[in-house]
């Protein structure tokens, strides 16, 4: 897949509703270009045959026609008319806005998801998202109409990242749709002070849904790529560390991958899945990955 696209990844281009369409449509008409194309397709995708029309349908769906001859409501049926709502729950802590190579994850993080919930309307699933911090929870509910993914994307553009994850959160029990199969996708960079994000997303797994966590990191972060003496400033939190990065690194690595490590097997342990991502690597992955949870849910 061409990389051509990391070019758009500019601060005045993803955050405008135009776009970060743009870049979506890029991204996924890029990967889906050299994928085979699956006649599995969601409503109003692929015309295959009628049903009648039942209390909740979108109207928009109705066959007029049909109606003016037999004086019954049908609906236009594609092959394989789906249930799924795709749920993107991001931490908008102030951690999320730390930078590389001019892209902060937040940053990535919209693109990600612009992506994804691009993907995800073609194939004509319902879009919700939420965005949390100590100070505010974001809550757009999932739709399937089209409007939907632009009032998604500026959503998206509108969040403000402040402050820390909530120690004590009851907002999962407002993110649950026990009516429809769920594919709940959970971004976030991990950094918490006790457990505070892998209790949260502990209480939003269900039976019945299917929770991926993306975890996003830096190069710099996940290699501790850096030189001389430095000030680290904890953007949380304002706490300020003079580091010898020559004399830390490998005791900093080995806390990291012992920190990945618990955090994987605790994840697991729940069944829930677990994928790191990085802020100089190609989005193709989570695409891939995005369709075969969503196949897992079929």
């Amino acid at each position: 897949m061409k990389q051509d696209y990391r070019e758009l990844f500019k601060p005045e281009i993803i955050k405008t509703v135009s776009g970060l369409a743009l870049i979506s449509r890029v991204i996924v008409d890029g990967y889906l270009s050299g994928k085979n194309h699956s006649r599995r397709v969601g409503p109003g995708m692929e015309f295959s045959q009628f049903r009648s029309y039942q209390p909740g349908d979108d109207l928009r769906l109705l066959d007029w026609k049909m109606l003016a001859r037999s004086g019954r409501y049908y609906i236009k049926q594609s092959e394989i008319e789906t249930n799924i709502s795709v749920k993107f729950i991001l931490d908008a802590s102030k951690s999320m806005l730390h930078e590389e190579d001019g892209l902060s994850k937040m940053d990535y993080v919209r693109v990600l998801v612009a992506s994804l919930g691009y993907l995800a309307q073609r194939q004509g699933d319902a879009l919700g998202l939420f965005a949390l911090n100590e100070n505010k929870l974001h809550a757009l509910q999932p739709r399937i109409h089209k409007q939907h993914f632009n009032r998604l994307l500026l959503e998206l553009i509108n969040i403000e990242n402040k402050g820390k994850w909530p120690k004590d959160s009851e907002d999962s029990r407002k993110l649950h749709d026990r009516a429809h199969k769920e594919l709940v996708f959970f971004i976030t960079d991990m950094y918490q002070q006790d457990h505070e994000l892998s209790d949260f997303v502990k209480q939003v797994k269900t039976f019945k849904n299917e929770v991926v966590v993306l975890h996003i990191m830096g190069k710099k972060e996940l290699e501790f790529d850096y030189s001389g003496n430095l000030t680290f400033e904890d953007l949380e939190t304002g706490v300020k560390l003079k580091v010898d990065t020559k004399e830390s690194k490998k005791l900093y690595l080995k806390s990291l991958n012992d920190m990945l490590g618990k955090l994987k097997n605790t994840l697991l342990e729940n069944n829930i899945s677990y994928h790191l991502f990085r802020l100089d690597e190609p989005m193709a992955e989570a695409l891939q990955l995005f369709l075969k949870k969503r196949s897992k849910l079929m």
